[in-house]
């Protein structure tokens, strides 16, 4: 199937460095482009329903210009790209998107702009997240691509890693990935001798074509050492599960999102 990137725009000063990562990846491996915005209509309660419809109307067609503009300030002359926008919510559009015949890959900016947000990311990102099965490319504003030769991989032994997407994502990767770290964060309560064997297994599945490696951190010190592991190097991706207790505790999502990713402008891969 053909690959498909479905960059999502809000027209914030967040949005042409987003489609310039998306590009910039996308070219290397001949994917679509794709262009979403959601539309957001506000009009009076008792508004007729025909004047609804206009003030719709109207606002999408302000968005579609919008988006043609957003793409030919980042987009090559001549690179073909699609647009769509609509006042559907934005989940129930994506979901008719993902259900195409495509090989999607579905990008979103994260905002590093007052405290919440850098905690949780901003809501209609964290409400994608949450609601889309599918992989997603989360890329703070100053990220560069590409390439990223290495990934470091967030693991559970709870919440075994998604194989089946995780190849995919190595697959939109190319041959450019040649070293993984695979490293989980332990407490107390967590069996330290089963986490090391399944960290074990997970890289003795890769080994054979790339450089491998783990890493358990525990103790008070784990998060500052896995940052002073992952800031030190750059074109790197982190990659998450959604369903993984790393990714949803919130502790570790702020310090993910705080330390690992707006410091160190590092795209976060988010596993369904």
């Amino acid at each position: 199937m053909k690959n498909r990137f479905i960059v999502l725009i809000d027209f914030s000063p967040y949005s042409e460095p987003l489609l310039r990562f998306a590009y910039d990846w996308g070219k290397r491996i001949d994917a679509e482009i794709v262009l979403v915005h959601n539309t957001i209509v506000l009009s009076p309660v008792m508004s007729p329903r025909e004047s609804k419809i206009e003030l719709i109307n109207i606002a999408n067609s302000n968005a579609l210009q919008r988006l043609k503009e957003c793409a030919e300030a980042v987009l090559p002359k001549g690179t073909p790209f699609e647009r769509i926008v609509s006042e559907i919510e934005l989940v129930i559009q994506l979901r008719q998107l993902l259900q195409e015949p495509f090989n999607n890959l579905v990008f979103l900016g994260i905002k590093g702009t007052g405290l919440l947000k850098k905690i949780f990311i901003g809501s209609q990102a964290v409400n994608v997240i949450d609601s889309i099965d599918n992989l997603i490319v989360a890329v703070p504003k100053n990220a560069g691509c590409c390439p990223h030769e290495s990934i470091h991989v967030a693991v559970q032994k709870n919440y075994p890693l998604n194989i089946i997407d995780f190849n995919k994502f190595l697959n939109f990767t190319g041959d450019e990935i040649n070293r993984i770290a695979f490293f989980s964060v332990v407490t107390p309560d967590d069996d330290l001798v089963s986490t090391e064997n399944y960290l074990k297994e997970l890289a003795g599945l890769y080994s054979d074509k790339r450089d491998i490696s783990y890493r358990i951190y525990e103790g008070n010190s784990a998060f500052e050492d896995l940052k002073g592991i992952i800031l030190k190097k750059k074109d790197e991706y982190i990659v998450v599960q959604r369903g993984s207790r790393t990714f949803l505790d919130q502790m570790f999502r702020k310090f993910l999102i705080n330390e690992l990713v707006y410091e160190g402008d590092t795209p976060l891969i988010i596993l369904p």
